[in-house]
């Protein structure tokens, strides 16, 4: 690694990668690693040509059968499992016994109890629509889904961070099917490569996000069925968009009847004991990364949906609150000493490390992403803990504190210097804001610019101030994150044309209300109104940054003037011109380049783009030499950015 702080701790990350190569040998046998992640291939229930065969891991059990609708929910002894040995139950079954499309649970005895499971590898699992109820659904169709597209080759990530359920302008809950035909499109469209599905697995409360899992091989049957997410990452493919999915190795949910809590009649199967096993904050609970069994059971969880739907990769949430006993919470990451304390949890290293491998070796053009706050150094690193990118997020925090504070303070040795820091040995992705942002009890940045204005002034002939910061604002905070990213750019969906006001799913707090767990794709396309200026003004950036090898430029750094706010740099041959002075406009504004011609690429300030058209459009600029070198001279107004190409003379 090149970070010249780490030398001091050279002999722990020794041990750390040690320590994995280790855990990987213990629950590999000494084989290869990918191959311990087929556990999937194994538990749950399979049909096969002489019957079907189904299998659980309940070590803390004492009797265990299947029932179902079936058995007419009632114990049968044609179904009843049988040890086999490890603390896995089995059970053989006569081929004409099951049939797709029925539903199951466990019947499952322990000491001190019994009640009915849901299956830790169940493949599809809906609820019933008047009980509430879950259960698992045997998924065994006689034509299941053929794929008929690849995956398109791997690129610098443009992801569009995208939730199935509110992608729909309808107040309702969409389906993959309705994603497919209607978003994707539009993605494609808008100049993104990459999808990245939140709550794909399945969760028992629409209203976690999907960050509450309960069956994590099943994709959410809210949604559609499992056939239908195959069309929807097929249908991504065809336009030439990656998939990526939130992977939720972090904790799971509590709930016993849908989940993996207490699946045998004890906690600690999967989980931590006592205090460490419960994320207070979360209201979830903890894997124990150090057992064997979950270990194989995750990361066979990231080879399923690899190989079953063909997705591209995944972005680890949560992943600072699996690297420390104390989750991240309530701490500040200052010093390197918080990287190499007790409170490192070595096990979650280990087992992030093996995620990475397993999931490299299956699919070597796989992305994995990682979400830490911390600032653990090496996470996505070859030589650390594996990861291709981690996501920027200083660079989001930056620009909310930024809008806490009057424009004229802002400052922009600080602005600037933290949209460039990042590791050299660690590749990035950046972003202004995601869903986190947005999630009710928040506000993403433009509705925070806006407030209640975007109600009534965002037609294009209201002249109102106030929206014109934010569209002006909007645009500044866009071009200089995605032209300054380090190898990747992010979006959550409908900010790029500032959609307004939070999101929030239904739950008992709002009344059940739909109204804001939906897309209103309707206000970018009326011409009436300034929304889609903000999306053609996307639409340049997206084109910009996504030309190959445009992340693989430096970012070289030309002029930083705080006093008048204005910021330059130069990438790939292209000139970004920043005035972010909210009344300053600059005639005659000289900055030193290089000697040639420079072809006026992007104008924030167009009037396509919702600005004033203060600049001729098209304009080319010729160097000028002085005393110190060659310049060119600037119109620069407030509030505005330039982009230009350079010829050479």
């Amino acid at each position: 690694m090149q970070d010249v702080f780490l030398h001091p701790y050279r002999e722990i990350l020794h041990e750390r990668r040690e320590y994995a190569r280790k855990v990987a040998k213990r629950i590999s046998g000494g084989k290869r690693l990918e191959n311990a992640a087929k556990e999937h291939e194994f538990f749950g229930l399979h049909r096969k040509r002489d019957g079907w065969v189904f299998r659980e891991y309940a070590p803390h059990a004492s009797f265990l059968a299947l029932t179902g609708d079936f058995t007419g929910w009632q114990v049968d002894e044609r179904f009843v499992l049988s040890p086999a040995g490890n603390g896995i139950w089995e059970g053989k079954f006569p081929l004409t016994s099951l049939k797709h499309g029925m539903h199951y649970k466990m019947f499952i005895r322990y000491p001190g109890g019994e009640g009915m499971r849901i299956p830790a590898y169940a493949r599809y699992v809906c609820q019933d629509e008047q009980s509430k109820l879950f259960a698992a659904v045997i998924w065994e169709p006689d034509k299941p889904y053929k794929f008929h597209y690849t995956s398109p080759a791997a690129a610098q990530p443009l992801i569009y961070e995208s939730h199935i359920g509110m992608a729909q302008e309808e107040a309702k809950v969409g389906s993959y099917r309705e994603f497919a035909e209607k978003i994707l499109p539009e993605i494609a469209r808008k100049g993104y490569n990459t999808v990245q599905l939140m709550g794909v697995m399945e969760h028992p409360y629409y209203g976690s996000f999907g960050y509450h899992v309960a069956n994590f091989f099943a994709v959410s049957s809210r949604f559609g069925t499992p056939e239908d997410f195959k069309f929807l990452v097929d249908e991504a493919h065809r336009l030439r968009l990656r998939v990526i999915i939130d992977l939720i190795h972090s904790h799971a949910v509590k709930n016993v009847a849908e989940g993996l809590a207490e699946i045998d009649g004890c906690r600690t199967t999967y989980f931590h004991d006592g205090a460490r096993g419960e994320h207070q904050a979360w209201d979830s609970l903890c894997f124990d990364y150090g057992k064997s069994e979950v270990l194989r059971f995750l990361l066979s969880n990231c080879r399923y949906f690899l190989d079953e739907y063909h997705i591209d990769g995944f972005r680890f949430d949560g992943v600072t609150s699996m690297m420390y006993t104390h989750h991240g919470l309530n701490r500040c990451f200052t010093s390197y000493e918080d990287y190499f304390s007790p409170e490192v949890d070595i096990d979650a290293l280990a087992y992030l490390t093996l995620a990475n491998d397993v999931i490299h070796a299956v699919r070597p053009d796989a992305i994995t992403v990682a979400e830490d706050v911390s600032g653990m150094p090496g996470l996505a690193s070859p030589e650390g803990i594996g990861f291709d990118y981690r996501m920027a997020m200083g660079v989001t925090d930056m620009w909310f504190k930024m809008l806490d504070i009057p424009d004229e303070s802002w400052n922009m040795f600080q602005l600037y210097g933290e949209l460039i820091n990042r590791r050299k040995d660690e590749k990035s992705i950046s972003y202004v804001e995601c869903h986190d942002q947005a999630i009710v009890g928040g506000q993403t940045a433009f509705f925070r610019m806006t407030d209640a204005e975007i109600y009534y002034n965002m037609h294009k002939n209201s002249g109102n101030g106030i929206i014109d910061r934010a569209v002006a604002l909007h645009k500044l905070m866009r071009l200089a994150t995605a032209a300054t990213a380090g190898h990747g750019y992010l979006n959550f969906m409908g900010n790029e044309f500032g959609h307004p006001e939070w999101i929030d799913l239904p739950r008992e707090g709002n009344g059940w209300s739909m109204s804001h767990a939906r897309r209103q794709w309707s206000l970018e396309k009326d011409g009436n109104l300034r929304f889609g200026e903000l999306s053609a003004f996307d639409l340049i950036v997206t084109r910009l940054v996504g030309q190959g090898g445009f992340f693989d430029r430096p970012v070289q750094t030309v002029r930083i003037d705080d006093q008048g706010k204005v910021i330059v740099f130069e990438r790939d041959g292209y000139w970004f011109f920043f005035n972010f002075h909210p009344e300053n406009s600059y005639t005659d504004y000289e900055v030193e380049v290089l000697r040639g011609s420079y072809e006026t690429v992007c104008d924030s300030d167009a009037v396509e783009f919702g600005g004033y058209g203060l600049r001729r459009a098209g304009q080319c600029y010729f160097s000028m030499p002085r005393s110190n070198g060659e310049v060119i001279s600037l119109y620069l107004p407030s509030r505005t950015a330039l982009v230009l190409k350079r010829r050479e003379a």
